[in-house]
């Protein structure tokens, strides 16, 4: 057989409010468990983290592209004015 269990108070559910329950339009004192609210808090936080930090990864990733992109252009005009004072210079 089992044993009962000491300190039941503890684990007892909190009582129901039964007229807040059948009318949820007149229930004006919603029970919040600070548990399950705090673990929704922390786990948006993370995923707000998570993120943010995504977004910083594209910006450098898309910082590098257009540095990268640019700096190409910058050496085919300067190799195309290169070419073209030469050809100048032959003439």
């Amino acid at each position: 057989m089992a044993s009962p269990r000491q300190n039941s108070d503890n684990l007892s559910f909190p009582p129901a409010d039964v007229v807040g329950e059948l009318n949820p339009g007149i229930n004006t004192n919603v029970y919040v468990d600070s548990e399950s609210s705090e673990l929704a808090a922390s786990k948006e936080r993370a995923e707000a983290k998570q993120k943010k930090n995504e977004c910083r990864k594209k910006d450098a990733l898309q910082t590098l592209k257009s540095a990268i992109i640019i700096s190409g252009i910058v050496v085919a005009v300067a190799g195309a004015a290169f070419a073209i004072t030469k050809k100048l210079r032959e003439k």
